[in-house]
């Protein structure tokens, strides 16, 4: 697709990053040369979060979670 742009070095990951939202990777990278891959074990970040809810809101959710016999946090994460 003929030439391509260097990818500048970059210091920091922060630095990286804000040189792509500025940029077009299509002008450094030749896609159609890529491969699709899959990364099976990969996994979300995870990123612990505090909520204020009534206690009666919080006691219905632990008596649904109750009768589906899963943890109360857990059906909050579906249900959100």
């Amino acid at each position: 697709m003929g030439n391509k742009k260097n990818i500048p070095a970059f210091k920091t990951e922060n630095e990286e990053r804000d040189f792509w939202d500025d940029n077009c990777s299509s002008e450094f990278v030749d896609w159609g040369n890529a491969e699709q891959v899959c990364f099976p074990k990969l996994k979300p970040s995870l990123k612990t979060i505090s909520m204020r809810m009534p206690e009666s809101m919080i006691f219905k959710l632990k008596s649904l979670a109750n009768v589906r016999d899963v943890p109360y946090q857990s059906l909050m994460k579906i249900f959100l």
